[in-house]
Order: structure tokens, then C-alpha cells, then sequence
């Protein structure tokens, strides 16, 4: 019984030795690993630089959206205050009557409407989808409308002149621009352009 005992307490004690835990010593990465962390972390600062040229790229053309909206009411409202100067027995209407940096929203459509009794020239225009966009237009703009005129002659026959209008960035210039689909005729939103429009009307 004894020798049993005795032969029990060694075996414990062999198998305690054999599978005691000793201390866990940390292991450096390999040259290979090395190499590849280097990679990874380059791309990933990579990622990092270009989200923040998309962020900035993207506070540029909201600005630049902003005065664009600034710049064509601008044009409109020297046009209405212009010929009013010059009006004896009426004058045109103007809607909005103003129009801040704050009143542009990315989101939604904006719309100016000049009126010479019942003469109407409409503008609507909104942001691009995208923040620079060629699809409707061969230079690249970031705002897109379209300008309607018409009278209740107009109306009655259901014919309503309409154009389109872009902010166009060009390589030297950024500037609101017409197009006639039917035409294909295409220039600068001025006031000899709005002149020639009130022109038709009236």
C-alpha cells in the first residue's frame, strides 16, 4: 500500500513539472511584418489626406455655389432697378426683394421672378447633384436652372419660352451662362441678355 502511495505522489509530481506555465515573453514583429505595418499605415494616411481634400473641395463649391446665387440676383435686381429708373407710369416687380449669402440652401430650388405687368421672367436654379457636373452641359458647372418667360398671350396658346442656365467654371472665369436647347445657342446671363428677353415679352 505504501509503495502505491509513494508511486501515485511521483507521478503527480512529474506531470505538475511537466506542464507548469512559465513566464510569456513578448515576440517583436518580423522584417516581413515590418514591411507590411509600413505599407498599411502609408495607405491609411494616404485616406486620411484625401477625405480632407474631399472635405475641403466640398466647403469650396458650397461658397462658390453661394456667391453664384448672389451674383445672378445681383444681375437681376440691377436690371429691375435700372429700367424702374427709367419707367414714368409703372414700374416692374422683383421677388424676392432680398436675397443674403444665408438665403441659399444646398437643398431645394430657389426662384427669382421679375414682373412688367403680367410680363414674367421666372428663374429657378439649384445645386448639382454631384458637386462639378458636365451632364447637361459641356463646361462644367455647379448650378443648374432654367429661365421661363411668358404673357398671357403666351399662356393662352400654351407656348412658354424656356432656356436653360448653368454657373460654369471655366478655365479662367466662373460665370452664369444660357442655353437654348432648340438653338443651341449659348452666352452670358447679363443685362443685354435679360434686355433682350423683356424685349419679346413686351
Amino acid at each position: 500500500m505504501r509503495c502505491s502511495g509513494e508511486r501515485r505522489k511521483h507521478i503527480l509530481v512529474v506531470v505538475k513539472a511537466k506542464w507548469g506555465f512559465g513566464a510569456v515573453v513578448a515576440r517583436g514583429p518580423s522584417h516581413l511584418q515590418k514591411e507590411r505595418l509600413k505599407k498599411l499605415a502609408q495607405r491609411i494616411d494616404a485616406l486620411a489626406r484625401k477625405d480632407e481634400g474631399v472635405i475641403e473641395r466640398a466647403r469650396e463649391i458650397a461658397s462658390l455655389r453661394r456667391k453664384a446665387a448672389l451674383d445672378l440676383y445681383g444681375i437681376c435686381a440691377d436690371f429691375v432697378r435700372g429700367l424702374n429708373e427709367l419707367l414714368a407710369r409703372t414700374e416692374l416687380e422683383f421677388d424676392p426683394d432680398d436675397y443674403r449669402p444665408d438665403s441659399f440652401q444646398e437643398h431645394g430650388t430657389h426662384l427669382f421672378q421679375i414682373n412688367a405687368r403680367g410680363r414674367i421672367l421666372q428663374i429657378r436654379f439649384q445645386a448639382t447633384e454631384e458637386l462639378v457636373s458636365t451632364e447637361e452641359f459641356r463646361v462644367p458647372y455647379v448650378l443648374e436652372g432654367a429661365i421661363r418667360c411668358f404673357n398671357q398671350r403666351l399662356l393662352d396658346q400654351d407656348l412658354i419660352e424656356e432656356q436653360f442656365l448653368f454657373y460654369t467654371i471655366e478655365k479662367r472665369r466662373t460665370m452664369w451662362r444660357f442655353f437654348d436647347a432648340r438653338t443651341h445657342r449659348s452666352g452670358a446671363f447679363d443685362a443685354d441678355y435679360l434686355i433682350g428677353l423683356m424685349e419679346q415679352l413686351v
